[in-house]
């Protein structure tokens, strides 16, 4: 996996809004948020996107939904809250570090854009 943003957040060299950190992920608030409430959660691991987790990621991406339920309650999401994976280029993936958006405190639409 080549140098993204997410790596040099984890590396702390560039400064983030860390809202969470354990030693598998690491959350912070999104530099362009889409809702009041708008965290990214990312695994260290490198993986790209989620089509390149392997049956070897299961317990990693296991985790990452536990701590999404973590940072909402810690956030205030009480009243809801929609996460989402964007997934390659069509998918809308800008970033090429698997991450899970947690967008909250707004009405979210369906269907989204």
């Amino acid at each position: 996996m080549s140098e993204t943003i997410f790596s040099k957040i984890i590396r702390k060299e560039i400064s983030a809004d860390i809202v969470y950190e354990d030693d598998i992920s690491l959350a912070f608030k999104d530099i362009n948020p889409q809702a009041p409430v708008h965290i990214l959660l990312i695994p260290k691991k490198p993986i790209v996107n989620l089509n390149e987790g392997t049956e070897e990621d299961k317990t990693l991406f296991g985790h990452l939904l536990l701590i999404v339920q973590k940072v909402a309650r810690e956030v205030g999401l009480d009243n809801g809250y929609r996460v989402v994976i964007n997934n390659g280029n069509d998918g809308g993936q800008t970033v090429n570090h698997l991450h899970l958006h947690i967008l909250g405190k707004r009405q979210m639409t369906w269907p989204p854009g």
